[in-house]
């Protein structure tokens, strides 16, 4: 008989026989339903509850078993969920993984032979106590979880060995203590190294050739560490631990080499030029390049990646200075101006912390609609509708009014959040979304006299092109003053 848990549980019992539940959690035999339970004492009346896992599907370790939850699965009457049950016989001091693949959103569950729940997460490790039948049981997640899975278990085999193989996994121990391992790079390339852990927030810092140093918390998410990075030929000195004080419990640490996007070349600096797009590798430092724009226009700057937040400066002739964060979306920088002729230096970086990864950069001419003339000063007249160009800096315009008058000014933007203001005799006003969405507009009564009409972005990272509108109509009702 497998050895049960020391953790208190009740037993439920239906028709003779006997199910074990822990921490509200019930997972009922065949042909029980919830209105069926009766709750009673462990020495209460029934079978064995051995003997409702001879009927069950046998899964055996290193092996694959595949199945679909679906509405005519066994139902937990608990919370609605639906289930399936296999059993397995584990050899006493076997440390086993059982891990959830595929479309079903779930969970795998292991019990002991008396029906005691031993552990239940998308991946159960659990070290065997005594040499047994045990019960896997796959749920969904909740009521509305359907779909095809694969559930695999293993032996998982301790390692305490030193050395970390490139595209040889280990599996092992932490106690307390961070555990150090040589790390031996043939190759000049990218690798990718990851600590998995299920019992605490894994940390990974790796030193090197020529001072090399790098160390992750959480990339690889779940609390679990990546360091991705171009590593060149050299012993690495790499030591797992926790993210914070003390921690023991199981870990996988693997170094795999990675493959890069087309033709695998990374360019961290050099001069890029309109038209041109291509792969960098970000690990810590600013990479700079040197944009040349040999005609004036609207040109479009964009660093994209899924593996870090980009962040992109650009500095150029006369004092030039422009840098954006997430103007492309997605944590994307973006960049879109019209730059002057003239040498511009771009640097590329992220926006906080020490991430590493992949980033993909590009320099494009943006063609304005036809018959656009950008417009980004001067004088406003009633009835005029023009486009204009915002880069940062609000820009000014002068509105005359001969008459009193309503005036009704509208600012509108497909790139950016907008912003107008009014200011002039006796009056100082503004509106950031009255058009709608995030589009501005301005209603007031003004006496005669010049006004100054300033268009901006709602914030200064914002950058594109934008329609101004001005309407007047004359009218002797006085401003409220």
């Amino acid at each position: 008989m497998a050895k049960s848990s020391s953790l208190g549980f009740v037993l439920v019992a239906v028709g003779g026989v006997v199910v074990g539940f822990l921490a509200a959690q019930v997972i009922p035999l065949q042909g029980q339903s919830s209105d069926e339970s009766v709750i009673e004492t462990v020495d209460g009346a029934g079978e064995q509850p051995s003997a409702a896992i001879a009927g069950l599907e046998k899964f055996t370790l290193n092996e694959r078993m595949n199945g679909e939850i679906t509405s005519a699965s066994e139902l937990n009457g608990k919370d609605g969920s639906r289930f399936l049950r296999y059993a397995m016989t584990l050899e006493a001091e076997d440390l086993v993984e059982i891990s959830l693949r595929g479309a079903l959103q779930g969970v795998v569950a292991l019990y002991d032979d008396q029906l005691q729940l031993l552990e239940s997460a998308p991946t159960v490790r659990q070290r065997v106590e005594e040499s047994g039948d045990y019960v896997v049981v796959v749920s969904g997640a909740d009521a509305q979880s359907y779909g095809p899975f694969s559930v695999n278990g293993r032996t998982i085999e301790l390692s305490d060995s030193d050395t970390l193989t490139v595209d040889a996994p280990i599996d092992s121990w932490l106690n307390n203590e961070a555990r150090e391992f040589t790390l031996t790079i043939a190759e000049a390339g990218m690798y990718q190294i990851e600590m998995r852990a299920d019992d605490f927030d894994a940390y990974l810092v790796l030193e090197g050739p020529n001072g090399y140093l790098r160390e992750d918390d959480d990339s690889a998410g779940e609390l679990n560490a990546r360091i991705s990075d171009f590593l060149a030929p050299g012993d690495y000195t790499l030591r797992a631990r926790t993210a914070y004080g003390d921690g023991n419990g199981l870990f996988s640490l693997t170094a795999e080499p990675r493959e890069l996007p087309g033709d695998g070349e990374l360019r961290n600096d050099g001069p890029i030029a309109p038209n041109e797009s291509f792969n960098g590798w970000y690990s810590g430092q600013d990479l700079g390049y040197e944009l040349e724009i040999e005609e004036a226009g609207m040109y479009q700057i964009e660093m994209s990646s899924s593996e870090v937040d980009s962040y992109l400066v650009l500095e150029g002739p006369n004092g030039y200075y422009r840098e954006d964060d997430d103007s492309a979306g997605n944590l994307d920088a973006q960049i879109a101006d019209f730059l002057a002729p003239g040498t511009y230096q771009l640097t590329a970086r992220t926006a906080y912390g020490s991430t590493s990864g992949l980033f993909t950069l590009a320099v494009e001419p943006r063609e304005l609609p036809d018959d656009v003339e950008l417009q980004n000063e001067g004088a406003l007249t009633s009835g005029d509708t023009l486009n204009g160009w915002y880069s940062g800096e609000p820009l000014t315009y002068e509105l005359t009014l001969e008459e009193s008058s309503l005036v009704t000014i509208a600012m509108r933007s497909s790139d950016f959040d907008t912003f107008l203001e009014i200011n002039g005799p006796g009056v100082s006003v503004s509106d950031d979304d009255g058009a709608g969405g995030t589009d501005s507009q301005l209603r007031e009564q003004l006496l005669p006299g010049t006004y100054t009409v300033s268009a901006r972005g709602f914030s200064t990272a914002g950058s594109g092109m934008f329609e101004l509108n001005v309407e007047t109509e004359a009218t002797d009702i006085a401003p409220d003053m």
